[in-house]
């Protein structure tokens, strides 16, 4: 967890063999789902894109959305109850289906664009 800060979580998102990026879980945000994902790690899962502004991976967690919505703003991380998978928004956009906004990019967003079929990210918390 961040010094000083029981709210905020700072984990790893990596795509194998390509880069890594950094994200912050934001408990105040969501708390069931935020706990869920941190039990869980690390997380890995199949990596996709759809368009050119969201990446998302698969993951096996099952959990009820929190606070949903359907509007996001460039490095959102979303959570989306329905499949488990976990959303990465590389630019402001507006979704149809609801979901459950868990966090923030913090940093090299601009290496999420670079998903290809067969890619796998993984999830961890940072220092691990």
């Amino acid at each position: 967890m961040s010094a000083g800060s029981v709210s905020k979580i700072d984990l790893v998102l990596s795509l194998k063999g390509k880069s890594q990026s950094g994200l912050e879980l934001k408990r105040h945000l969501a708390p069931k789902t935020t706990g869920v994902i941190v039990r869980a790690l690390p997380l890995e899962g199949n990596a996709h894109m759809m368009g050119s502004s969201i990446a998302f991976m698969d993951t096996a967690l099952n959990t009820g959305g929190e606070k949903l919505r359907t509007r996001f703003k460039k490095g959102d991380v979303g959570f989306l109850a329905s499949n488990g998978s976990i959303w990465f928004f590389l630019a402001d956009t507006s979704q149809t289906k609801p979901m459950t906004l868990v966090g923030k990019i913090t940093s090299n967003i601009e290496a999420l664009s670079q998903v290809k079929p067969g890619d796998i990210f993984s999830l961890a918390q940072a220092g691990t």
